[in-house]
């Protein structure tokens, strides 16, 4: 017999109480996209309550038992069952509001969310704690607790913690002194949850295993459907075949549930996709005839034609409006689906003409390619989006209002003058998802409107300043610097920006030549983007600023900017090195010169942002030698502690120079993973299994390997790829401009997904993908990670920072021309493989 009911999180946590996560139960393993749905419906609620106080979001049950064991009196001691994933994030959320709020606010809120939510002051040392994780976790969640120097690691939970304190960073406005107060009060009252307390005779092993067992379950789509005919008894049989049936033909399952999502998004933006039954259910209580339910299928069934003709664009029949749908169905976000909804709703109504939608679309389209273009994140466009229908002038022409509606506010629509800075300044090949990019580089082609364009799926995004330079590349740039300029410094603020980048069908034969090689190779293609390159006698800063501002202009003429009244906002994303500071893990370290080049800024603006501005993280950024700078001063100015003393207790290691260790820094490309700049869908830089070509991209994988490195690391090369395919394992090829070779461990159609250890670039570098492993049986073990971090480290020459294990570190493949190395290593890519192919009984349960 088990008691169900309705809680808050305060009632869960205040008194003397003591939950513990069982031994089956898994390791902390929420990632990224839980931990910022979760954020998200937070902040709605934070939002909601503001106009009515008992506002509430449901966010799921909590199934305890009451633990065997026999506490002291008075501290109530539970197994949670079910549902310790949230619980363990609650708690990590409320010591991030503790922290933040103590350090911002007073030293009160410390001790008071301590001894009211975390800990039971008073209580001996067992039952210190009102939530005990499991062992694995319990270091990690300690030093949170705690506050230790080592909070905030690349373990989950430090990971979940650091998430946390950067969100609580951006969502704090100094001019509303009350917003992280309204924050912790939806986190505490506001989130219900279910709990289901079993008996002390109950077989909680048991409870756990039926509550995980999977089974087919009813869609949304299909919950609605059944809802509907309910509601018709007389008329359902004549509704179903003359409307439902053709909808759902037209429409999958998944494209049902997002129509009804879209429907409801037009009402209120603020609609999650996971309440689509509940919500439309709510709004059809309303209503009380057999008719008014038959006019709402019936409207289902005119908006379900114009979703197929969004989810279809070849389908539309006006060849402006097919262009634009194509277009950003090619840029692939559906957050602008509720939009184009409307648009076309609209339309069909007669209140806009296919040119009005036309132009509106172009708005969207500019808007999304201009963010991108200056080094805007991506985590705040769904919110833009799914507000535009219901926040837009109605009064204006569509197209009209909707620029209008992009331009007001921080949208970050960016102007001229931006984009003409940002295009020389920031690292374009850092920024969104990889298929935007190269989308970008092809309109861009496409502009130039050449008689015979070249095939995109035939072109790769090629680095004419190659990202590994050679000795003849490093001599030309070095002519461009100044006396006080470091080479490398310089070169990582110029390789990822637009103007050294182009289009080319001859990535191999290109690689990193010479640049007068390169001229010759590029004058033979058609690719317009190429023409100002291959002009130049020489190819160094000035050209590459050049040929940026050149592409700017183009790019202003073909994507409008916002309304000239629109606000200007700061040409540098500070609020993006914010983040990628308040992700960086504790035991790592950064330059001035990798987050300048990260934002397109420079190092001495950087210093002097951190010296001025609080910023979190800041004793964390060192010059690039390693060593502190002389003009550091803490934010607080009553602090007086050497921040190497701080890194120390962190985990980053000094030499007898006071200069931290190299292999603990996080480079700019490592800083875009933690800003969010580069998205972790990890899969999609996973090409799928060819059958004709696939030869083809395996040879160009050869010839790059073989003319980018010396004949002993490129024949230990192949010999460690042919060594893997021997222990079983399979290999893939990328399509972009440097042809990357993945070590696949398990296909897709395993029961756990795929998996691969390791990726390799030609260039020279055999990436380990722990980014990619954390969200994948059995390494979403951070254990497991672990020991695959400490045994590649036993190679001679790696040394990967334990505060990389979330990120996508590597080492040169010139590792691999050692053959005991290469031995060692292969012994280690055999571990891998064993534990890949193990299927961990608690795979598939979710808590």
């Amino acid at each position: 017999m088990v008691a169900a009911r309705e809680t808050t999180l305060q009632e869960l946590l205040e008194g003397a109480k003591q939950y513990q996560v069982p031994l089956y139960q898994r390791t902390y393993s929420w990632t990224t996209l839980q931990l910022q749905r979760l954020w998200d419906d937070i902040l709605k609620l934070a939002d909601d309550r503001t106009h009515d106080p008992s506002a509430t979001h449901f966010i799921g049950s909590l199934v305890l038992a009451p633990s065997p064991t026999i506490g002291p009196v008075g501290v109530a001691e539970y197994l949670v069952v079910d549902g310790q994933q949230r619980l363990t994030t609650l708690t990590i959320l409320l010591c991030a509001i503790r922290d933040y709020r103590a350090q911002h606010e007073g030293l009160m809120h410390r001790d008071r969310l301590n001894q009211q939510y975390l800990v039971n002051p008073w209580k001996p040392e067992p039952q210190r704690l009102k939530l005990i994780p499991t062992q694995a976790d319990r270091d990690a969640y300690l030093a949170c607790l705690d506050s230790t120097p080592q909070a905030g690691g690349a373990d989950p939970v430090g990971a979940a913690y650091r998430f946390f304190v950067a969100q609580l960073a951006a969502a704090d406005d100094p001019d509303d002194p009350l917003d992280i107060e309204r924050i912790e009060s939806a986190v505490i009252s506001g989130l219900a949850l279910v709990s289901v307390t079993a008996q002390p005779s109950d077989n909680v092993y048991r409870i756990f295993e039926s509550l995980n067992n999977t089974g087919l379950k009813l869609t949304q789509a299909d919950l609605l459907r059944n809802y509907l005919f309910m509601r018709l008894p007389t008329r359902g049989e004549t509704v179903y075949q003359a409307l439902w049936l053709p909808l759902q033909r037209q429409l999958s399952s998944d494209e049902l549930v997002l129509l009804f999502w879209l429907d409801l998004v037009h009402r209120d933006q603020r609609v999650k996709q996971t309440d689509v039954y509940a919500a439309q259910q709510a709004r059809l209580n309303r209503l009380r005839s057999e008719e008014e339910i038959e006019a709402e299928v019936q409207r289902f069934s005119r908006l379900g034609a114009l979703l197929r003709v969004i989810l279809h664009p070849g389908e539309e029949q006006d060849m402006g409006v097919r262009r634009r749908l194509e277009r950003l169905s090619a840029w692939g976000t559906t957050t602008v689906y509720p939009l184009l909804l409307h648009l076309l709703d609209r339309r069909q109504h007669g209140t806009a003409t296919s040119e009005q939608v036309t132009s509106a679309m172009l708005y969207v389209e500019s808007f999304f390619v201009r963010r991108l273009l200056t080094g805007r994140p991506t985590n705040n466009l769904n919110r833009i989006l799914l507000a535009v229908v219901t926040e837009m002038d109605k009064d204006l022409p569509v197209d009209e209002a909707v620029r209008a509606y992009l331009s007001t506010g921080r949208k970050y629509y960016s102007t001229d003058a931006s984009v003409r800075a940002a295009v020389r300044s920031i690292p374009y090949y850092l920024n969104g998802r990889a298929h935007q990019r190269k989308l970008i580089l092809q309109w861009l082609e496409e502009s130039y409107g050449s008689k015979e364009p070249v095939a995109p799926d035939s072109l790769t995004i090629e680095h004419v300043l190659p990202q590994t330079p050679t000795a003849e590349w490093r001599q030309m740039l070095a002519a461009d610097l100044g006396p006080d300029e470091n080479f490398g410094e310089a070169h990582e603020a110029l390789v990822h920006t637009l103007g050294n980048l182009t289009l080319t069908g001859y990535n191999s034969e290109l690689s990193n030549k010479s640049f007068a090689a390169k001229r010759v190779e590029m004058a033979k293609s058609g690719i317009r983007l190429s023409q100002q390159i291959t002009a130049q006698d020489r190819w160094g800063r000035l050209e590459i600023r050049a040929r940026a501002d050149a592409l700017a202009e183009r790019i202003i003429s073909i994507w409008p900017g916002p309304m000239e009244q629109a606000a200007e906002q700061s040409d540098v994303p500070w609020e993006v090195m914010t983040k990628a500071l308040a992700e960086l893990p504790a035991g790592s370290w950064t330059t001035y010169g990798d987050l300048a080049a990260l934002i397109g800024s420079h190092a001495v603006p950087v210093g002097a942002r951190l010296a001025t501005h609080p910023t979190p993280n800041g004793h964390r950024v060192l010059q690039v030698e390693g060593a502190v700078s002389p003009n550091f001063r803490w934010s607080d100015p009553s602090r007086t502690d050497d921040p190497r003393d701080v890194l120390r207790a962190e985990g980053v290691e000094f030499d007898q120079y006071g200069r931290a260790d190299q292999a603990q820094r996080i480079g700019t490309e490592e800083l875009a993973q933690l800003a969010g700049l580069t998205p972790e869908d990890l899969p999609e830089r996973l090409p799928r299994p060819r059958s004709g070509d696939d030869a083809t991209y395996r040879e160009r994988f050869i010839e790059q390997v073989t003319a980018l490195q010396n004949s002993a690391v490129a024949t230990a090369t192949l010999v460690v790829l042919e060594a893997w395919t021997s222990m079983g394992g399979t290999l893939l090829y990328g399509s972009g401009s440097e042809t990357s070779c993945f070590l696949i461990a398990r296909g897709r159609d395993h029961e756990l997904g795929n998996i691969w250890p390791a990726t390799i670039y030609p260039s020279g570098k055999f990436e380990v993908v722990f980014q990619h492993l954390s969200v994948r049986p059995p390494f979403d073990d951070i254990t497991i990670r672990e020991e695959l971090r400490q045994r590649l480290n036993q190679l001679p020459g790696v040394d990967i920072a334990a505060a990389k294990i979330a990120l996508r570190p590597g080492f040169p493949l010139a590792v691999l021309a050692d053959a005991d190395a290469r031995e060692a290593l292969l012994d280690h890519l055999h571990w891998f493989y064993q534990e890949a192919q193990m299927v961990p009984s608690d795979a598939a349960t979710t808590a």
